[in-house]
């Protein structure tokens, strides 16, 4: 099947960073070869990354017009929410009772967040800035006075949960507020294990400079009657507790997917039996729930459908990097090879290790953004000017 004018017609689903940097990418590496077109059921696109910067005045959520992002990569963009997949047709439903045709079609839907740890204040990002601004100023009033951010099991992708406690000894530092008690609880062995050992090691150098303890090992479970509840059997006295959600994927028919909802891939990004359907990003079985490895994931989607196109392109498979920058008085640069074998697979440094210097690092996404819409980004070596 193509398009009218013989083009090999691709149906993007979602509005995040993995949707987006397909978007660009196959634009990138198949140009006229293909048609693109974005749907999504919001109108924009939110860089959320920073929320966490937000309440402490050192960034915020920008938001971008996905259609003007789409046509500023010759694409197109519709509103609506993935519904159905009727592969054998090539077809989709729509939320909107919309019914759209693809050649090749990429699930990147996201994730919904859920209540991780009950009685906890949830940190979702934007919808939660508001608290965490209010939590700053119970602070400063000394309203409370003993705070835990609770890292809980099952949960892979904690470093906004280090940036706010690390953001939050700042703030305290520049209000001159004494007394008060920072303590961060993970079932992690080490902090940020995930980055490995030099990154970690760094990591735990941040929180002891600010005098934020560190309890490991430890899963919580809720906040009742002013203690953290942690498993199998012990409690810490908190006035307030900070969290992170879990996700759990979105139900789609005629999608194979397990039983959080999320949807098996191989290494290209392909679902299998489905001839033509890929997906990336948190709505797949990956574990870790990140920007910059969702975008690698729909690079390699991005490089298959560019192929099967007609590009002149050798795919190449999901290979994970893990790259992450912890916001604070001065910012950590850290990156890790999950898949192993290139060399040292942990590092740390306040210098950048990629470029743009941005919070998600996005191979077509960020310069595209940098360049067409305006945003900039610091000198090399310098402090990034983030989104």
């Amino acid at each position: 099947m193509s398009g009218a004018d013989g083009k090999h017609q691709v149906l993007i689903a979602g509005g995040g960073v993995a949707a987006l940097e397909a978007m660009v990418a196959l634009r990138t590496l198949a140009g006229e070869l293909v048609d693109v077109e974005l749907l999504s059921p919001d109108a924009e696109f939110f860089y959320r990354p920073l929320s966490v910067a937000e309440p402490f005045g050192a960034g915020e959520v920008q938001r971008f017009d996905l259609a003007s992002l789409a046509r500023g990569c010759g694409a197109t963009h519709s509103l609506g929410a993935l519904v159905a997949v009727e592969a054998e047709r090539r077809r989709v439903r729509t939320s909107r009772n919309s019914s759209l045709s693809y050649d090749s079609l990429l699930i990147a839907i996201g994730a919904r967040a859920r209540e991780a740890v009950r009685g906890a204040l949830t940190f979702r990002g934007e919808p939660d800035i508001r608290l965490v601004s209010g939590l700053l100023d119970d602070l400063e009033r000394g309203h409370v006075t003993n705070v835990v951010f609770a890292v809980p099991g099952g949960v892979t992708w904690s470093l906004p949960l280090y940036e706010l406690a690390l953001l939050t000894a700042d703030h305290l530092a520049r209000a001159a507020v004494e007394g008060a008690r920072l303590t961060l609880v993970t079932p992690e062995d080490a902090p940020l294990g995930i980055f490995g050992s030099e990154a970690s090691e760094a990591v735990a150098a941040s929180l002891r400079e600010r005098k934020i303890e560190l309890v490991t090992g430890a899963y919580p479970d809720a906040f009742l009657e002013g203690e953290l509840r942690l498993v199998p059997d012990r409690a810490l006295a908190a006035d307030a507790v900070v969290s992170l959600p879990r996700f759990r994927g979105i139900a789609l028919a005629g999608v194979p997917q397990d039983e959080d909802l999320f949807i098996p891939v191989d290494s290209l990004g392909r679902v299998p039996d489905l001839d033509g359907v890929y997906a990336a990003g948190d709505i797949t079985t990956f574990p870790v729930k990140q920007g910059g490895l969702a975008a690698q994931q729909a690079d390699a989607v991005a490089e298959t459908i560019a192929a099967d196109a007609g590009a002149d392109v050798v795919p190449q498979p999901f290979d994970p990097v893990l790259r992450g920058l912890v916001l604070s008085g001065s910012p950590l640069y850290l990156r890790a090879e999950l898949g192993g074998g290139r060399g040292k697979a942990s590092t740390a440094d306040t210098e950048a290790l990629w470029w743009p210097a941005a919070k998600i690092a996005a191979k077509h996404l960020s310069p595209y953004l940098a360049e067409h819409v305006g945003l900039a980004y610091g000198p090399p070596g310098g402090r990034p000017l983030l989104l």
